[in-house]
């Protein structure tokens, strides 16, 4: 993951949003979570500064679209109390594969947080797309 790439990632999160008619904040970070790059666009909500990261850094840390951790974290779900300080388990958050697919190694995650569930993820799609076509 380099800057270059991350800021491609985001500009195509945000581009998105705009089809989508929501205002997100989009962040990138690398296979140790931590952050390369983040946008936040104009008008979107307080909360995205910090849910985008933790996106971000939730899917890279468990290897897993944080939309199926939502599920997996509802009471009586088999990760039930696993959300904390760092994890955020709603949908929008992405890990990045490497060359491997997802039988190798993480390389990296997308966070996005602003829209609905829906957008978030549509928008974090898009943003996985960039990676997958580097």
């Amino acid at each position: 993951m380099d800057l270059e790439l991350a800021l491609r990632m985001c500009e195509a999160a945000v581009k998105q949003a705009g089809r989508e008619g929501a205002k997100i904040s989009v962040a990138v970070v690398d296979t140790g979570g931590h952050l390369v790059a983040f946008q936040r666009m104009d008008g979107a909500a307080i909360a995205g500064p910090v849910l985008a990261p933790g996106k971000a850094y939730t899917s890279v840390a468990n290897r897993v679209p944080t939309a199926v951790l939502a599920e997996l974290t509802k009471p009586g779900g088999e990760l039930a109390g696993l959300p904390g300080d760092r994890f955020v388990c709603l949908g929008g958050g992405l890990p990045l594969w490497s060359d491997q697919g997802e039988n190798g190694r993480v390389a990296g995650g997308v966070g996005v947080s602003g829209g609905t569930v829906a957008q978030d993820v549509a928008c974090a799609e898009a943003a996985a797309l960039v990676w997958r076509t580097r």
